[in-house]
């Protein structure tokens, strides 16, 4: 039986952010000869509808572009990802970079801007303290590099 890790829906095609689009990264879906993938959206998750006004992350708040604070639905979503963690005993996601449930390393800047900071999301921030390495999708790329030339030895 193949391990299990968390993948953003986005990722995989689903139709869950907040424009209505997707992410889709096909060259990631390959992992899934090494891994079963669950697909998650935090903010869907959580309670959100899609589409929905973009939301960044502010002072440790998530407040959407027409200025409601709507933090609780991200702490929610981020609640369910890291219950899927646990009952799967998952030790490995890969999170869409710069969003404010899923930045790894980098999220907007709070202003709507279009800037980028340093930081990361909430439930990327509750997978980190549960153990779980969180990568992002050329992270996860790079993984797939190297379990395919580790299969070619």
């Amino acid at each position: 039986m193949k391990e299990k890790i968390l993948i953003s829906a986005c990722l995989t095609g689903e139709n869950c952010r907040y424009d209505g689009k997707n992410c889709l990264k096909k060259d990631i879906l390959a992992l899934s000869k090494y891994y079963d993938m669950i697909p998650i959206c935090p903010e869907v998750s959580g309670g959100m509808k899609t589409p929905r006004f973009p939301s960044e992350i502010k002072n440790g708040s998530v407040i959407n572009a027409k200025g409601k604070d709507v933090t609780d639905f991200y702490h929610d979503g981020a609640y369910w990802a890291s219950s899927i963690v646990r009952i799967y005993n998952i030790k490995l996601a890969i999170l869409k970079e710069k969003s404010p449930s899923c930045g790894v390393h980098f999220i907007h800047s709070g202003n709507f801007d279009g800037k980028v900071i340093e930081g990361k999301g909430i439930t990327t921030q509750r997978l980190e303290k549960l153990g779980v390495k969180v990568i992002n999708e050329e992270e996860a790329l790079d993984l797939l590099k190297e379990l395919e030339s580790k299969e070619t030895k």
